[in-house]
């Protein structure tokens, strides 16, 4: 099916303006939503006031808040018909909690996936690297309200008693690194059989398009992924596998540290068909370059990367050591989806709420990162330069006063100027330690379930 492309934020906030909907309209309009929804739609279309589309708007201004709350997200709804003519609904949160429980899985998936994808093709070219459009991947974990639903889908860990822990789930993410979008993602168990972070990753790797670029960690560095993505005509830069060892006396020599090697098909993994197994190559060429790190006070050295790009004067050593230094902008994308957007600890108490949830977050992620797209353009800045953190407060505070103000001036020049003046350093050399100056309260650690504990034990 295809569906109707992400117009411009001018063009959507005249919408808004014109008409009596959420001033949300603006980010996502009910036509796009609708077309993406389909028959699923006619679950809650049937509501008097909670639609698709409203109910949608709504989810997403609750995940774009500060509190999160769904009675502060009701009464942002209370305030925009209000403002606009219409009757108020009322403040209770069971209508809104009853439609946003209908809203269908997988359309909420697709619309993740197909806002990532129009965002990223509306990027320039010169955002590109040397031409090719670079993916990035990275896992990490969130936890949830303990339920018995959610304790059933998402097992705590094995070392924390019955009733002291969380639920938690491991998910992986994959984000263009030109605009920072989500293109896709995957959700499953902490532990248990097949539920690691690359298990996911294949699940979700088809996004992966011909020519692309995929930048990674040596978690993805393993041989199977590698000709996997190859075979489909993936470039991989990744770091090197740490049960590879290296030998830069061997291979067809490029340069100081940089030769091509070949590596030899290892043996079928327990999980792996042998019709599978066979479908691979008995071996792959992959380009080994050493980067030395000589800022005073990292711990590694030197790091070893992997690649499928062979042609040394194409790609030269110097720039693709400079491209693995950007993998590092895969895990600023997770600490904006997860620190600035609250989604490390989701509030549902449902599975299929959790991963709602979830996919509101990165939806409400990847809008953002449109404003700070259209932005860029209009500075000649990328994306990255800009702060994350400022433009969702100033998305925030500043859009719904935009959809309501009837003015023929451009306002959305006064929240791209917001946008803009917010920028990041560039400190690629910044050495972070991962230590709180902060001391957390002197309260001892819950050792069992809150009801046997008595009044007054301490």
């Amino acid at each position: 099916m295809s569906h109707p492309n992400f117009n411009s934020l001018r063009s959507r906030v005249e919408q808004a303006r014109r008409s009596s909907d959420p001033f949300l309209l603006s980010l996502i309009s009910k036509k796009t939503i609708q077309a993406v929804f389909g028959d699923a739609s006619a679950v809650l279309d049937s509501a008097r006031i909670y639609n698709t589309s409203v109910t949608l708007w709504v989810f997403l201004s609750q995940v774009m808040s500060i509190d999160h709350g769904c009675v502060a997200a009701v009464a942002r709804l209370i305030v925009h018909r209000v403002a606009s003519g219409l009757s108020a609904c009322s403040a209770e949160t069971g209508a809104y909690c009853i439609a946003r429980d209908k809203l269908d899985e997988d359309s909420m998936q697709r619309l993740v996936i197909q806002s990532g994808r129009e965002i990223e093709a509306s990027t320039p070219g010169n955002w590109r690297w040397n031409g090719h459009r670079v993916v990035t991947a990275d896992g990490t974990t969130v936890t949830m309200e303990d339920t018995l639903a959610n304790q059933a889908e998402y097992p705590q860990q094995k070392a924390q008693a019955t009733g002291c822990g969380q639920p938690i789930a491991r998910m992986v993410v994959m984000f263009a690194l030109g605009s920072g979008v989500v293109l896709q993602m995957a959700m499953g168990k902490y532990r248990g059989k097949q539920t690691g972070e690359i298990s996911l990753y294949r699940e979700i790797e088809d996004c992966l398009g011909k020519d692309d670029v995929f930048l990674a960690d040596r978690a993805y560095a393993g041989w199977f992924d590698m000709a996997r993505g190859m075979k489909r005509g993936v470039h991989v830069v990744v770091r090197k596998h740490h049960m590879r060892s290296s030998d830069f006396r061997t291979g067809r020599r490029l340069g100081k540290d940089d030769h091509i090697i070949v590596l030899e098909r290892p043996d079928r993994r327990p999980w792996m068909s042998l019709e599978e197994y066979l479908s691979y190559p008995k071996s792959i060429e992959i380009r080994e370059i050493r980067i030395r790190v000589k800022t005073k006070g990292f711990r590694t050295r030197e790091i070893i990367v992997h690649t499928s790009l062979l042609d040394a004067e194409r790609y030269c050593r110097e720039e693709l050591a400079s491209l693995y230094r950007r993998r590092w902008q895969a895990e600023l994308n997770l600490r904006s989806l997860k620190t600035v957007m609250q989604m490390d600890h989701l509030r549902c108490k449902k599975p299929h709420r959790v991963r709602n949830e979830v996919r509101a977050h990165m939806l409400a992620y990847n809008l953002i990162r449109q404003l700070m797209v259209e932005a860029a353009l209009e500075a000649e800045v990328e994306p990255w330069q800009l702060s994350f953190k400022a433009t969702l407060s100033s998305f925030v505070e500043i859009l719904p006063m935009l959809c309501m103000i009837k003015s023929e001036s451009d306002l959305c020049a006064i929240l791209y100027a917001c946008c803009r003046s917010h920028t990041v350093g560039n400190r690629p050399d910044r050495y972070e330690p991962r230590r709180k100056k902060r001391r957390p309260k002197n309260y001892k650690l819950m050792q069992k379930p809150r009801r046997r504990y008595k009044p007054n034990e301490k």
